[in-house]
């Protein structure tokens, strides 16, 4: 943030350094900071589409759909419109509106494959694979990911996002086989040494059924998993804090567990409309579901409460969402309310 102030007294007509401090200022939950300096590009004359990304996001962490609907205007027919698809997408998956999410995402693609840029359309396509494969639907989830290695097979995003998805759909073979290819090609990378490919790994030993080797695998993303992922959409998903939350819960470790979903959901400005931010809500409810029954007395029933309203909040996300035998994951979650109740 710091950095971008400076630029800004240095290059006051240049669009870049704006952008780059509204997302450094919405990572930092200053979102009314945020808002200021997207209005001093915009009263500068200077435009760009991820001014107006945070300006979406603005107005999803807002509730405020008539702001989203006008940021959607905005995108319509412009070269960047597949971001306005993929903002859109995201946010219907948020909600748990899956067949909503699924053509706004095909739509996102075949935008990006129009303009010539079949490494974006593959990028939406991946990102879709990992929310599928997270919902529950793991043989969708490895069918997107098969179909956005085919649109671009180089794509260190692509390939990053595919192999999670992979993992999390339970295909350990193509996952370890993509990831062992991911290492060597990107030996001095940061983001795939220390972010990605741990949680890779860490997927895969919870396939595996070992969460000890997870959390072990994740202690490389710890320093780095804040930061911003560049071919996304929003800031990041947070996917290493998402994994590292599950290996907990698979350990047993429910008070750890429940702090790791808080930080997704206390870094809202960072998430924004992806799928970790739902069921961060969930991951809250299960951590201390698992509390309950491990504690006693006064703190088993304190932790019970937290469970239940922590479920509530994710159920009262979702009231709308498609029928749950499209969701398992909703159907879990609502079976796991009514037993605790």
């Amino acid at each position: 943030m710091e950095a971008y102030r400076k630029s800004l007294r240095l290059a006051p007509d240049n669009v870049a350094p704006y952008s780059d401090l509204a997302n450094s200022l919405l990572s930092l939950q200053r979102f009314d900071e945020a808002r200021q300096i997207i209005r001093e590009a915009q009263a500068r004359k200077l435009d760009n589409f991820i001014l107006h990304n945070a300006l979406y996001a603005l107005a999803f962490l807002g509730a405020d759909s008539a702001a989203m609907a006008e940021q959607q205007q905005w995108y319509a027919g412009r070269p960047e419109e597949t971001f306005g698809l993929v903002l859109n997408s995201d946010t219907e998956a948020y909600g748990g509106h899956l067949a909503k999410a699924r053509e706004l995402t095909k739509r996102a693609v075949e935008s990006a494959i129009r303009a010539d840029n079949k490494e974006e359309g593959a990028i939406w396509r991946a990102n879709a694979a990992v929310q599928q494969a997270a919902y529950g639907n793991p043989a969708e989830a490895r069918q997107s990911a098969a179909e956005a290695l085919k649109l671009a097979p180089t794509s260190q995003g692509v390939g990053v996002e595919a192999a999670l998805a992979f993992a999390m759909a339970g295909d350990t073979a193509r996952a370890e086989s993509l990831a062992q290819d991911l290492g060597k090609r990107y030996p001095l990378h940061t983001q795939v040494q220390s972010l990605w490919l741990p949680a890779i790994q860490a997927q895969l030993a919870l396939d595996r059924k070992n969460p000890a080797a997870a959390l072990n695998a994740m202690q490389a993303a710890s320093s780095i998993e804040l930061g911003q992922i560049v071919f996304v959409s929003n800031i990041s998903c947070l996917y290493p804090t998402y994994i590292r939350g599950e290996a907990y819960l698979a350990a047993g470790h429910g008070s750890a567990a429940a702090a790791e979903f808080q930080k997704i959901l206390d870094h809202s400005g960072i998430v924004w409309n992806c799928w970790t931010g739902a069921l961060a809500h969930l991951g809250v409810a299960r951590a201390n579901a698992l509390q309950a029954k491990t504690l006693q007395g006064a703190d088993a029933d304190a932790a019970r409460v937290r469970a239940l309203a922590a479920y509530k909040d994710f159920l009262n996300l979702w009231k709308d969402a498609d029928p749950d035998p499209d969701i398992p994951i909703l159907k879990e979650a609502k079976a796991e309310y009514a037993k605790l109740q």
